[in-house]
């Protein structure tokens, strides 16, 4: 078991994932100050309805992209693996940052291509639906769950719940589910929106027969 610094977020990081953070409190100017000097790297575990979650991401640190005069940062970096926390030590020895010891979680991204080409084809047509300009993924020699977590309508708590799943066969079960469900409430909602608008709107209507 390792200890690796943490910097805990209300947020989920899914592997291969860029991020961009802007660093203010003392803490975390010291842990990324030591991140950049000493190459080393740092989980990001969610925080989610006040309870810090025992899986995370792995973070490596890509580029500082600005620094400010009162030591403030703007960086880029990039979700490696995942870990679970087995110990949370609020104060890492000699650290303003917090630490866990943790274990390293293996992933299996090996999906089935006939899932992920049903998860692009119902991803598009969420998009539709939702008048969604974003692109869509389409090859599904390459495609990966992880890659589209974020714009597949998860709540929070779901896209947790997927960054625990470590098979990629199991987080296509997943998301298919999610999508097989929200896809005709989504269609749904955008006909009565639509139809709504038209409410507004005058009508020229055909007399009545009398």
């Amino acid at each position: 078991m390792e200890l690796l610094p943490l910097f805990p977020l209300k947020l989920v990081v899914f592997p291969g994932e860029n991020l961009n953070l802007h660093i203010f409190e003392p803490r975390y100017k010291q842990l990324i100050s030591e991140v950049e000097n000493d190459g080393i790297e740092f989980g990001i575990p969610p925080y989610i309805n006040d309870k810090l979650m025992p899986v995370g991401t792995v973070m490596e640190l890509i580029k500082v992209e600005k620094r400010y005069p009162n030591g403030e940062l703007d960086i880029k970096t990039k979700g490696k693996g995942l870990f679970e926390i087995h110990e949370f030590i609020p104060k890492a020895p000699d650290k303003l940052y917090s630490a866990g010891k943790i274990e390293m979680i293996k992933n299996h991204p090996a999906g089935e291509k006939e899932l992920s080409e049903i998860i692009i084809g119902h991803i598009k047509k969420l998009y539709v639906a939702m008048e969604i300009k974003r692109p869509a993924p389409d090859n599904p020699d390459t495609f990966q769950t992880f890659t589209v977590g974020h714009h597949v309508g998860f709540n929070l708590e779901q896209e947790y719940q997927m960054l625990t799943i470590s098979d990629e066969r199991k987080r296509q079960e997943f998301m298919l589910n999610h999508l097989e469900k929200l896809i005709p409430i989504v269609v749904e909602m955008e006909a009565l929106r639509k139809k709504a608008q038209m409410n507004g709107h005058f009508k020229n209507l055909p007399p009545l027969i009398n």
